[in-house]
């Protein structure tokens, strides 16, 4: 089990759980969050999950797929540090990392 610290759009910040056999979009779904639509479920075809990831955590995330990064570059919001969220596993290494979910487009 990882926790990971995600800050809401209010600036709230709220500690998320998430197991191996979860990604970061159902961990933060499941913990009651409702800012994060992910209207896909997961799928990768909207960017509703979009989510700003701490840049010291970058070298553990897994590559960005060009799918990922066409969904992205849909977004008004897009940073160096955007992320979708249903992208990234709930997997050791990322225990401690802070994600900011990104404002809805």
């Amino acid at each position: 089990m990882i926790t990971v610290e995600v800050r809401t759009r209010e600036g709230d910040t709220q500690s998320v759980q998430g197991g191996p056999d979860l990604v970061l979009m159902e961990a933060i779904r499941d913990s009651g969050l409702d800012e994060l639509e992910a209207l896909c479920g997961g799928q990768l075809s909207c960017a509703t999950c979009h989510v700003y990831v701490e840049p010291s955590f970058a070298d553990h995330l897994p590559p960005m797929s060009d799918y990922e990064n066409d969904l992205l570059d849909s977004s008004d919001h897009r940073r160096p540090e955007s992320r979708l969220s249903c992208q990234i596993p709930c997997k050791p290494e990322l225990d401690g990392m802070h994600v900011e979910i990104a404002p809805e487009n």
